[in-house]
């Protein structure tokens, strides 16, 4: 099982937050913003001042995490609070332009969960405001966090596997459905962001093809091609209507092949040395047996929390800043267009 914080990170963090300035508030508590207060807590303490949600039944939830944590059901308590100085943003997608909008404006660093918006020139707005407040604004590509994504990342920097050439990354599972959006803004932006950060570069082009069985124009399954500059090429298959969980990355060079497999219990990261060698005319192929790439053992989530504190209290750049989000949203909104127009094509 995967770390989410021991004692001794507890203790460093505890000792550095008391000469730091840090409070922090979160707006949100669904599924996965309950994630979000449960490892705060666990790494800040009373150092997460307030949480919110609209939703006052959740209070209940929040108060399972801990019955020190502070709760209210009005975001605007958070937002204009005195004694918050950073907020996470985990509310629908929908909300996040707003609630960012608010909380830069009064001050506040932010750190949103993807995507940043739903249109771009809200999202470069963001940009533009964090930039003149001077505030910190990181968005929660949280698999950047990921320690065999930074291990990934690392290798091919070194040259493990050559020349970069393809990248495909499957992300399945069976449900949850979602009604307010389709598979490719909830599941896809993960995997955006990981070939973003692997390549260095934007997509030269992107299409995208998909399939709507349960909602009419929700589409269940997409499959997305991007082409990147040096004949570097990837594609994205996303679906909930899977019958089992993958999470699977693989990255192919000249010289071998790295799979990121995240749905595996053990092994995630493994290097395989095969692939083509010319001699000659004729193509020689190269096949060795795999070897697990060692990684840190740490929860991605608590990895990208302490990585937002230090932007806050250190004046660091965020990995995920809101310049990288809006390059996520630009492919996103690509793929979308593309989606439209085969929809288009069908009616």
């Amino acid at each position: 099982m995967e770390k989410l914080y021991d004692a001794n990170l507890q203790q460093a963090v505890s000792q550095e937050m008391t000469r730091l300035d840090f409070r922090l508030g979160i707006l949100g508590c669904g599924r996965w913003g309950l994630n979000h207060v449960r490892t705060a807590h666990g790494l800040f303490g009373d150092k997460l001042a307030l949480v919110s949600d609209m939703n006052g039944g959740t209070a209940a939830k929040v108060a399972q995490i801990s019955s020190s944590i502070k709760f209210t059901s009005d975001p605007d308590q958070l937002i204009d609070s005195r004694d918050i100085n950073a907020a996470i943003v985990a509310t629908p997608a929908e909300t996040h332009y707003e609630l960012a909008r608010k909380l830069l404006e009064s001050g506040k660093h932010v750190l949103v969960e993807k995507p940043i918006t739903l249109e771009v020139s809200q999202a470069r707005e963001l940009v533009a405001l964090a930039e003149e407040k001077k505030l910190k604004l990181m968005v929660g590509h949280v698999l950047l966090y990921h320690p065999a994504v930074l291990k990934l990342k690392e290798l091919l920097a070194a040259g493990k596997i050559g020349k970069l050439q393809y990248i495909y990354s499957n992300r399945l599972n069976f449900g949850t459905v979602r009604t307010e959006e389709n598979i490719l803004w909830s599941f896809a932006p993960h995997d955006i962001s990981i070939i973003q950060y692997l390549t260095g570069t934007k997509p030269v082009y992107v299409s995208a093809r998909g399939a709507s069985f349960l909602q009419s124009n929700i589409e269940d399954s997409t499959i997305t091609h991007l082409s990147f500059p040096g004949n570097i090429h990837a594609h994205i298959f996303v679906s909930w209507l899977h019958p089992f969980k993958e999470q699977r990355l693989v990255v192919i060079g000249d010289k071998g092949m790295l799979v990121f497999e995240d749905s595996a219990p053990k092994d995630k990261l493994r290097f395989y040395p095969k692939g083509f060698s010319k001699n000659g005319r004729a193509l020689e192929k190269f096949d060795g047996d795999f070897e697990v790439v060692p990684h840190d053992n740490k929860q991605p989530l608590a990895e990208e929390h302490l990585h937002f504190f230090k932007c806050v209290t250190e004046n660091v750049e965020p990995l995920t800043d809101g310049r990288h989000a809006v390059e996520v949203l630009e492919v996103l909104k690509l793929a979308e267009e593309s989606l439209k127009a085969e929809r288009g094509k069908r009616e």
